[in-house]
């Protein structure tokens, strides 16, 4: 009995055959779970929810993501610098308390004015605490939106607040265009954020800083400056978030925004933004913040209570974490 070799042309189109399949898994690998994740669900959705497809709610749906969304540009700009933000629950909820507990007795825009100086504030003292300090970002960050909270409960002690302003009421339920006024602010943010990580030197120092702080500084690049600016545009974001969530609720709240910190973080890695690799752009985060919205807006539909929703939102945390664990590999 006699075996025949396979020919040296044979073997030759075996091996570009894999060489090409393994450029299409990796190709696969390197997409953000957040896109192929938006189409399975919106698949699921058209066969189990479709009025959660229709153009009355889906419009409802992604205004809803905005808040999440501004908070995933402001998470993902640190992120890019190796650092993290989880400072945007406790500048929420002091938002919130300074627009609606009547403490301050000044008109709307100065009250405003007040919570973007609040912002200003946090941002500063926690990118002072990072760059000079070198304290760990994720203490400093949370530690500040504890002190926040911790503030806001000592001054309103558990009692609820009073109403949002009018203005930010009506800017909630306003629409140009058909397009709610919210996703218009959201966009707003998101296309100049995407403009500044690819056309400008600010980009180009962030993506820099993140790949290799030490080589960055030998560079002369400013990378402890890149890092203080990340974390006062964050926290800045984060006021923003504050005017269109009390604006969408109507009322004040001590417990306003506390699930975006946590929320951004896993979104902005589903959306291919990993700790300081330089990859990943703003279109990702911003799917995955529709992503989650959405998966949330869907399990409710379903009939999935309150504790479900926190199960599922820890489990989605656990995976993103997973996936920067494997990433990093």
């Amino acid at each position: 009995m006699s075996t025949q070799a396979p020919s040296v042309p044979g073997v030759v189109a075996v091996g570009r055959a894999a060489s090409r399949w393994r450029a299409i898994a990796a190709a696969i690998v390197a997409v953000p779970p957040a896109y192929p994740g938006t189409v399975i669900l919106l698949l699921l959705a058209a066969f189990m929810r479709p009025q959660l497809l229709s153009l009355t709610l889906l419009p409802l749906i992604v205004r809803q993501a905005a808040p999440l969304g501004l908070a995933v540009i402001g998470q993902s700009l640190v992120m890019r610098a190796r650092s993290i933000d989880l400072s945007s629950g406790g500048v929420i909820v002091a938002v919130s308390y300074i627009l609606t507990s009547g403490l301050f007795r000044v008109p709307d825009a100065v009250a405003m004015a007040m919570c973007v100086v609040l912002g200003l504030v946090v941002g500063t003292i926690n990118g002072l605490l990072i760059v000079r300090a070198r304290a760990s970002s994720m203490i400093v960050t949370l530690s500040a939106a504890m002190i926040l909270l911790g503030v806001v409960i000592a001054l309103s002690q558990f009692r609820a607040p009073g109403d949002a302003p009018e203005f930010l009421r009506e800017l909630a339920r306003l629409r140009l265009s058909g397009i709610p006024v919210p996703v218009l602010v959201w966009l707003a943010m998101l296309i100049p954020a995407a403009l500044l990580l690819k056309v400008t030197v600010f980009g180009r120092y962030l993506d820099a800083v993140g790949a290799n702080p030490q080589a960055a500084a030998l560079s002369g690049i400013p990378y402890l400056r890149v890092i203080f600016v990340g974390h006062v545009a964050s926290a800045l974001i984060s006021v923003l978030c504050g005017f269109i969530l009390v604006g969408f609720v109507g009322v004040g709240s001590v417990t306003l925004g506390q699930e975006l910190a946590l929320n951004s973080l896993a979104a902005a890695i589903l959306g291919g933004v990993n700790f300081g690799n330089g990859k990943g752009g703003m279109a990702g985060p911003a799917v995955a913040a529709f992503m989650l919205t959405f998966l949330f807006n869907f399990l409710t539909s379903l009939g999935l209570g309150e504790p479900g929703r926190l199960m599922l939102q820890g489990a989605i945390i656990a995976g993103a974490a997973l996936i920067y664990s494997i990433g990093k590999r």
